[in-house]
């Protein structure tokens, strides 16, 4: 693939959006930074655009680039349904007309509650009105790809955590900030179950790695993420570990959350989706493990890499 084709990121700003630039930067690739409010890091050219916009999706896509979408909605239903929907058919219709390869950066929603581990041939059978939404517009762009309209590729990761994962992090919000601040993590539902996470800069290395391949697109795959996932009383230990701190733990029980969640609409969205914290969540990587031989950071050593970076970006005192 010609390496000096410019690399569009569509929603920057996230987690994600930054491993990813910050490793286009270290390839010195051209980036262009495409946000609502112009997002703007390092050398990278910022641009605004509203992505439910057709025209201003097709003015920040150039002929012949690689465009990664890696857009988050605010977390409500009805914003997904109205939003993702237009969001991916705005940028399958440009990367269409501008002979751009597209990668979109997915969850596992759309999978639903899965018994064993869950690979890139698992059926798409979704347990939450979420995961309708995201079956929805996964399956528009690989129709799409099948009809030879675009070269696209979808690259799934488990919850994540790592550098920039804040805001919208669980495991920061639950377990790196409240034991950094001397609070007991909490844990939604049980502690017992295996819970896999991926580590953010493994994002950045293997999309990058995939947008550049001649052999990867017009299929699914999930990114590097660690084997065995640990169980949610292991995970809290091994950043107790890294912080320095008692693992202390309490659980917040799913009638809880349901009570909660009466007067709390982020609590009110996130209950739909406690299947994943109730039963085993195990994310599978083998295939993209195989084709690079890039094996994922250890959970041990992506939690203390995460606790310095959180130190000395702030997150964490």
């Amino acid at each position: 693939m010609n390496t000096s084709s410019k690399h569009i990121i569509l929603g920057a700003g996230g987690a994600i959006s930054r491993v990813l630039t910050t490793e286009l930067f270290t390839r010195k690739a051209p980036v262009r930074l495409v946000s609502r409010r112009g997002f703007s890091l390092g050398g990278g050219e910022a641009a605004k655009a509203d992505l439910t916009d057709a025209g201003q999706v097709d003015a920040v896509i150039d002929n012949g680039a690689i465009v990664y979408l890696l857009a988050g909605l605010p977390y409500r239903i009805a914003i997904w349904r109205e939003q993702w929907p237009r969001i991916m058919k705005n940028v399958v219709e440009a990367c269409s007309r501008k002979k751009a390869r597209l990668v979109f950066f997915d969850n596992v929603y759309a999978y639903g509650k899965v018994d064993g581990p869950m690979t890139e041939e698992t059926p798409l059978n979704p347990s939450s009105k979420k995961g309708e939404v995201r079956v929805e517009i996964a399956t528009y762009l690989m129709e799409n790809v099948k009809a030879g309209n675009l070269n696209a590729l979808i690259a799934r990761a488990a919850d994540f955590y790592g550098p920039f994962a804040t805001k919208v992090s669980v495991p920061y919000l639950l377990i790196f900030k409240r034991l950094a601040a001397g609070k007991s993590a909490q844990a939604m539902v049980t502690l017992d179950t295996k819970h896999s996470y991926t580590y953010t800069s493994d994002c950045g290395r293997a999309l990058h790695e995939l947008a550049t391949a001649e052999d990867t697109y017009n299929q699914v795959w999930h990114l590097p993420t660690a084997a065995p996932p640990p169980t949610g009383r292991e995970f809290v230990a091994m950043v107790a570990e890294a912080l320095g701190v008692e693992p202390k733990t309490s659980i917040l029980s799913k009638v809880a959350m349901r009570l909660a969640g009466l007067f709390l609409g982020d609590i009110r969205e996130l209950y739909e989706m406690l299947y994943q914290n109730e039963f085993d969540y195990i994310f599978d990587s083998s295939k993209f493990e195989r084709q690079f031989q890039l094996p994922p950071t250890s959970y041990r050593e992506g939690i203390q890499k995460t606790v310095a970076f959180f130190k000395q970006s702030g997150a964490l005192k």
